[in-house]
């Protein structure tokens, strides 16, 4: 997520004109999947909140990201994992 909040503002090594390249497309891609990035953090805390239930995660190293190419858009997420927590029967039925 830091990464795509670097390369948002513009913090990402390189030239101006690959900043606003990587800006536009960025905004492109928000514009097409109608995610605006409240909606993109919102389902990104409830995604941590459904996986540290199975699974002890990097929070800092975690990254979510829409990608797209001419005909689709894809939720690409980059969760790091520390390891597996113990699956009761009442946390697999959701009880």
């Amino acid at each position: 997520m830091l990464e795509f909040l670097n390369r948002v503002f513009g913090r990402e090594a390189g030239g101006s004109k690959n900043v606003a390249k990587e800006r536009l497309r960025l905004v492109l891609v928000h514009d097409r999947a109608s995610v605006s990035p409240q909606l993109l953090q919102t389902l990104k805390t409830e995604l941590i909140k459904v996986i540290e239930k199975y699974m002890d995660i990097d929070e800092e190293s975690l990254e979510i990201n829409l990608d797209s190419n001419e005909t689709q858009v894809a939720l690409v997420a980059s969760i790091p994992v520390k390891g597996m927590k113990r699956v009761t029967r009442n946390l697999a039925s959701g009880i």
